[in-house]
């Protein structure tokens, strides 16, 4: 049996089969770790979704922010984006059951030194008080309320992490880490417009996981997210989004021997 860690998607089905082929997935025996972002951008979001929702447990999918942008724009918050290629499952006769199960999926997952997320953690958190807050957060996107906080998905803030935070604020700052965080400025608030490569970032922005004193240092954390960073393993991290929704490559990391495969980016 074999784990491996996928970066992110982005619709790119027929790519991602090719990269399980190149692997050797058994579904009977292998779990397949996704870092989100399963879909949009990419022009096979429907059959991804659909496939994914099939797999049961052998597979593990963190929410990522265009996996929550799906929601809110299901829930009638959020407009569509110029880049979208979500109508077709927006129009599909599946579509309620489809948004069921993404709704149904963890902001974080841990196993023993490994953490899955999306995107990023603020430095102050450890790894039990960032599992509480994943379910905090969790419980709230599935509840009946969950469209205000669904809301908040497409707003480039610059949240900063505060032990006072509670409620609605706190739930708030901390999808916004999980789902968006990249870099941070010296007091701690993220960098929101930034996307590009941290060299280029501007001045005193800091990678999340580069933060002297980072509380989650002593655990592996998984993420995708930032295409300009691309793949980085090393050093407490493991970063796998290598841009396969812009034509680049989709990465595997297998969690046994952390060997990487790659798949170039074909047309669905």
């Amino acid at each position: 049996m074999a784990t491996y860690a996928i970066g992110d998607v982005h619709g790119c089905f027929e790519t991602l089969r090719r990269l399980l082929r190149q692997v050797g997935y058994d579904p009977g025996r292998d779990r397949l770790w996704f870092v989100g972002d399963l879909i949009n951008r990419g022009p096979g979001s429907l059959p991804m979704l659909r496939w994914a929702a099939e797999q049961g447990d052998r597979i593990v999918v963190v929410l990522g922010n265009h996996d929550l942008h799906l929601l809110a724009r299901a829930a009638g918050v959020s407009p569509a984006k110029r880049r979208d290629t979500l109508e077709e499952i927006l129009e599909a006769p599946d579509r309620d059951d489809l948004v069921a199960w993404l709704r149904g999926r963890p902001l974080v997952h841990r196993e023993g030194s490994l953490l899955l997320v999306h995107a990023g953690l603020f430095p102050e958190w450890t790894p039990g008080e960032t599992e509480r807050l994943a379910r905090e957060v969790e419980e709230r996107l599935r509840g009946e309320k969950s469209a205000k906080l669904l809301a908040t998905v497409d707003q480039k803030t610059a949240e900063k992490w505060k032990d006072g935070l509670s409620g609605f604020d706190r739930a708030r700052a901390a999808l916004a880490a999980f789902t968006r965080l990249r870099t941070l400025e010296p007091d701690g608030r993220m960098c929101a417009d930034f996307s590009g490569p941290p060299a280029l970032a501007p001045k005193g922005c800091r990678p999340w996981f580069a933060i002297p004193g980072r509380r989650s240092a002593g655990m592996t954390v998984i993420f995708g997210h930032w295409a300009a960073l691309g793949l980085k393993v090393g050093a407490g991290i493991a970063a796998l989004d290598t841009g396969c929704a812009w034509g680049r490559e989709l990465t595997a990391l297998r969690l046994d021997d952390w060997r990487i495969f790659q798949e170039k980016a074909v047309e669905d």
